[in-house]
């Protein structure tokens, strides 16, 4: 099969006398992978920029151990500043509101805007609830990652100082929020103050895992007394916990939204096409309105074959996207992404125990964990973070 690479309007790739502006906006998997990349193989005549709200950015894989406490905050933390400086990127912090598409900037909340001449967004996703009443004064989005840690810092802080009651509510019963309530659960404990957790889900808990997988994890949160309510639609968030669609009430002290996947809302005012508020790409991970914008990660709906979010498919397009990045602006020849159909999920457990899971397969115990500790920490290996020496 021929892959044609959509050529931008400007044919900014027929000239290599002329610098161009690469400009990444977010430091997701994909363009922290990237910038590694570009560190080895830099492009002569291209000037790039990677423009992110802050200099560090959180790997979602570690997050979960985190916050059950068994890695350090700076143990997960890529240094996005020194990763750019070693690939000759300049770091803009900021955080983007929008592109102007025919002038070719890429907007800023409170700052002046950046021109390109090619363009690739990972700027992830949140879960925030902006329809649900309370939720924005009362809860946490477990994502962005980066406020969510800060959170739960904050709340243990004051759970050790007897300042709030141990009571916890996840909304979505999702594979994301069953593993966050059992490190929730291993860390209250440890802490000497183990909290009563409730997931609140309102279709079928745990629902993309298979059956054995699914049966071993409901199982385990028994065990752990983790309340579990499926089918229940929650009505409104207070300062006292969650109120549910039948008037009853659930007291909790944190309340954390795990429940679907959202885009940034600015996305659905750039006029390229997207599914869900997510940027639509080809093969090429290319924009499927304009050939100046490539997309990746979370923030991308790949529709010539739909995956959930993942940051494994994160991952495993970063290389694709570097080859295609260079192939629009003359160097090389494009390739096409082809993502698995489906990928080892390793959840852990709260403490240093984990289950895999894929298709029929469903196993646990602590080398899971040991698996899973060995696999994150060497993708942790390939970057700069707070305070190392590299």
């Amino acid at each position: 099969m021929v892959l044609l690479l959509r050529a931008p309007e400007s044919g900014m790739a027929s000239s290599s006398a002329t610098t161009r502006h690469l400009v990444l906006v977010g430091g997701g998997h994909s363009h922290a992978l990237l910038l590694r990349l570009w560190r080895e193989r830099p492009l002569p005549g291209v000037r790039l920029t990677l423009i992110n709200p802050g200099r560090l950015a959180h790997y979602s894989g570690m997050v979960p151990g985190h916050i059950a406490g068994h890695y350090r905050l700076d143990e997960i933390t890529i240094d996005l500043g020194r990763l750019a400086d070693s690939a000759g990127a300049r770091l803009v912090e900021g955080r983007a509101t929008g592109i102007d598409r025919e002038a070719k900037r890429i907007e800023l909340g409170g700052g002046p805007a950046i021109a390109y001449d090619l363009l690739s967004l990972d700027i992830g996703i949140d879960t925030h609830m902006p329809d649900l009443p309370g939720f924005q004064d009362h809860a946490r989005p477990a994502k962005p990652l980066g406020d969510f840690v800060a959170a739960w810092s904050n709340w243990c802080d004051a759970l050790v100082r007897d300042a709030v009651a141990p009571r916890i509510c996840v909304i979505g019963a999702g594979l994301a929020g069953v593993e966050l309530a059992f490190a929730m659960r291993y860390r209250t404990g440890r802490l000497g103050r183990p909290a009563e957790i409730r997931l609140v889900e309102s279709g079928r808990a745990l629902a993309s895992v298979g059956r054995r997988s699914r049966t071993t994890l409901l199982d385990r949160l028994r065990r752990q007394s983790i309340l579990l309510e499926e089918e229940t639609e929650i009505a409104a968030v207070t300062a006292g916990g969650v109120v549910l669609r039948n008037g009853e009430r659930r007291a909790a002290s944190f309340v954390l939204g795990t429940a679907g996947a959202r885009a940034r809302s600015w996305i659905s005012e750039t006029g390229l096409e997207t599914h869900e508020g997510f940027v639509t790409v080809d093969r090429l991970l290319q924009s499927l309105t304009d050939p100046a914008i490539f997309a990746c990660g979370d923030c991308a709906h790949v529709g010539f074959a739909p995956r959930p979010k993942a940051g494994v498919y994160a991952v495993r397009a970063a290389p694709v996207l570097f080859q295609n990045l260079r192939a629009a602006l003359g160097e090389g020849h494009p390739r096409a992404f082809r993502p698995q159909s489906d990928y080892l999920k390793l959840v852990s457990l709260g403490g240093r125990v984990a289950l895999a899971d894929r298709g029929c397969l469903a196993v646990s115990g602590g080398w899971v964990w040991r698996w899973r500790d060995r696999i994150d920490r060497g993708f942790m290996r390939r970057f700069p973070t707070p305070g190392d020496s590299r």
